[in-house]
């Protein structure tokens, strides 16, 4: 540390000092610059008018915590000194002349450099005037350090502007970058409020195309659908149902190939043809044949897998046809289950038809459960999935009809490792009060 100012008569000397400075506290070359070409700048106009210049280099440590290098200078004031906020690095000047610049030390500059490295004792302040020539190369080695420092105060103006430059494209960069981030989020936002909107029309145009629940003496019946993806409703996973003339009940299911519109349009031309084949009265196990060879030729990539089902609502006789479709399953009143299995080819299949009827009987209490993979395969496993089936509507074949099938997919889709189009239908003859209680009624 320096506490008493140096005094220079020459600007030479005083450069020498400051640079001397600079390395005692290891300045970072470009405020080293700075500070040289400041101070020279400061001193040139009173070392030019004659008087001296001081010079004071302090360590001091700011409230802070940060080291600061405090280099003061004390000149006489004249009409040419420049201000000092116009310096390469702008300083603090009081009304008496005196200048100080304070300047954040790096690494390694905090440590104390000892008094002799903080300003060299001042050279003398004219050569001798017998050394004319040493004279003269001074003075040219003196003109050429000047336009050095004319060439660095140029190259450090040039080097503020362009910060300056750099840090308004930042400062647009980030306001950019924001609007641009704002403007995704909207557009996320809108976007999701048009897949919903779409989902929303799409699933209310689905809805309007499946056939109205049924009203059958005897039977109770519901229906769970579910899409693979809530934004995107339509599938190929459908159902028919409708009351014959000779008051038998008719069930379709049908599971069309692939997703979205056309696997709906696929599943309703197959309803719409099994409707009027069955309004016309063909055979139950030739239904599936013949809606092949109908809608093969206006749709030659159609394929559906199809279970048809007829119940007696009186007698409770059941029949079923099959086209590659899973099983129906029944779960007994009292409690036992069983798969009824029909083989089958489906619609657009090599040899589609049923290869026969299946016949049984539906007692009262009795359960019927139609649907389609997805309920079953949501674990990619459709063994594991049929077991698993029984288990869950047996544990559910009590509850009130309309409640069933969503209970059912509820449970079976716990895990779903596999997404599909998902369909459940419930079927349940109604118990006979008269049977249950044969008093009742009877004063």
């Amino acid at each position: 540390m320096s506490p008493h100012p140096h005094t220079f008569h020459t600007l030479p000397s005083l450069r020498r000092a400051v640079r001397g400075i600079c390395e005692a506290h290891r300045l970072p070359s470009p405020n080293g610059a700075r500070l040289l070409l400041s101070v020279s700048r400061m001193a040139t106009a009173a070392l030019d008018a004659g008087g001296p210049v001081r010079l004071e280099a302090v360590q001091q440590t700011a409230p802070g915590g940060t080291t600061l290098l405090a280099v003061t200078l004390h000149a006489e004031p004249t009409p040419e000194s420049l201000l000092p906020a116009d310096l390469p690095l702008p300083g603090q000047a009081t009304p008496d002349g005196t200048v100080a610049w304070h300047v954040p030390l790096g690494e390694g500059g905090g440590e104390e450099p000892p008094p002799s490295a903080v300003l060299p004792k001042p050279l003398g302040a004219a050569p001798a005037p017998g050394h004319a020539r040493e004279a003269a190369a001074a003075e040219a080695y003196e003109a050429e350090i000047a336009a050095l420092e004319s060439d660095l105060g140029a190259a450090l103006s040039r080097v503020d502007t362009l910060s300056t430059e750099l840090h308004r494209l930042k400062n647009e960069l980030a306001e950019t970058n924001s609007g641009v981030l704002a403007l995704y989020v909207q557009l996320e936002e809108r976007d999701e409020q048009l897949r919903r909107a779409h989902g929303q029309i799409l699933r209310e145009l689905e809805d309007a195309l499946r056939p109205p629940p049924i009203t059958v003496s005897g039977m109770d019946l519901a229906v769970h659908y579910a899409p693979a993806d809530p934004d995107a409703p339509t599938g190929g996973d459908f159902y028919d149902w409708l009351l014959l003339p000779d008051g038998t009940v008719h069930i379709t299911v049908v599971d069309a190939l692939g997703h979205g519109v056309r696997s709906t349009r696929s599943a309703l031309n197959v309803t719409h043809a099994v409707r009027t084949l069955a309004l016309e009265g063909h055979p139950l196990e030739s239904i599936v044949a013949h809606t092949h060879d109908i809608l093969a030729p206006f749709d030659p990539d159609l394929m559906a897998t199809v279970l048809l089902a007829r119940i007696h609502p009186e007698t409770g006789a059941l029949r079923l046809a099959n086209g590659s479709h899973p099983p129906a399953l029944v779960v007994r009143a009292d409690g036992t289950a069983d798969y009824l299995e029909v083989r089958g080819r489906g619609i657009g299949f090599p040899l589609p038809g049923s290869e026969s009827v299946l016949e049984d009987t539906l007692h009262e209490g009795d359960l019927l459960m139609l649907y389609t993979d997805g309920l079953t395969e949501s674990r990619r496993d459709p063994i594991e999935g049929e077991a698993r089936l029984v288990k869950t509507a047996q544990a559910h074949a009590r509850r009130p009809v309309r409640e069933i099938p969503g209970a059912v997919a509820e449970d079976m889709h716990t895990v779903i490792l596999h997404p599909d189009d998902t369909l459940a239908l419930a079927v349940r003859r109604a118990e006979n009060p008269q049977v249950k209680n044969p008093l009742a009624g009877q004063s």
